[in-house]
């Protein structure tokens, strides 16, 4: 197809756009991270590296990063060993209900946050389970089962039953075939469910907003509230900026980690 010279700049011309809409926020974000005002003021007035050792020495910041990194890998954990199963289920096996199980499986994903939210609180207080970290790890566990599920069960498709299948007639057990066939198998599909789910439970606000309990931050909660202090709102723009980047981390790493496995299945 060929493309005239107009056509070529448009199109760059658009993809342009597109990139400053997405990302000019956050540009503006770590511009006023580095800004020696209190207040937002535009164009900063100088540089300084001040609000990044206030954040530092701010124990509610450190208990709230402290929270979400908790939080995060017990919930990814969660979602690794109950989304593997579920996939290995559903993909290896036939069983009545199966395709609605499935279906079930990936729907809290798609459920508003909201809703998410209050069916858990009201779970919770039915059963009178005190709101703390715990509580905050089950209503992210929901969601970061649905990353893994869709992650494995996707290897699973691509791995051929032949291997299982000679292991099983050479007298393995399903246990043994599972550890050191299939297992092997969907180590880079793990890891990188595993970081995009603790990517995605690092960042969550809505479910951990009705999840938590007194006292109980993560760094997004800190961030809301925080956000309505005019005088914390520097500290706010230094920890908002370490959010992005410490979650776009865990989804570069899933997104190398893909690229490389399926560029070694091409050649």
């Amino acid at each position: 197809m060929v493309e005239s010279r107009a056509v070529r700049i448009a199109l760059r011309i658009a993809t342009a756009l597109a990139v400053s809409f997405l990302y000019m926020p956050l540009v503006i974000l770590a511009i006023y991270a580095f800004n020696p005002s209190r207040l937002l003021v535009w164009p900063p007035t100088g540089f300084t590296l001040g609000w990044f050792g206030e954040a530092a020495a701010n124990p509610a910041v450190i208990r709230a990063v402290i929270n979400s990194l908790l939080a995060g890998a017990l919930a990814t954990s969660i979602a690794l060993v109950l989304g593997t199963l579920a996939a290995y289920a559903v993909q290896r096996y036939r069983f009545f209900g199966r395709e609605s199980i499935s279906f079930l499986l990936v729907l809290p994903i798609a459920l508003p946050g909201v809703v998410t939210g209050i069916a858990l609180r009201t779970t919770f207080t039915t059963f009178g389970v005190d709101f703390g970290l715990m509580t905050i790890v089950i209503g992210h566990a929901t969601f970061c089962v649905v990353i893994v599920y869709n992650n494995v069960i996707a290897r699973l498709r691509r791995l051929p039953r032949s291997p299982e299948e000679a292991s099983a007639d050479l007298g393995a057990d399903a246990a043994t075939t599972f550890r050191r066939i299939t297992l092997p198998g969907m180590r880079t599909a793990l890891l990188s469910g595993g970081l995009l789910a603790f990517a995605l439970s690092f960042d969550e606000v809505i479910v951990t907003i009705f999840t938590a309990g007194p006292g109980t931050q993560t760094i997004p909660m800190w961030i809301y509230q925080a956000i309505g202090r005019p005088t914390e709102l520097p500290v706010v723009n230094v920890v908002a900026l370490v959010l992005v980047l410490l979650s776009v981390i865990p989804v570069w790493l899933a997104q190398r980690i893909a690229g490389g496995e399926a560029a070694s299945l091409s050649r």
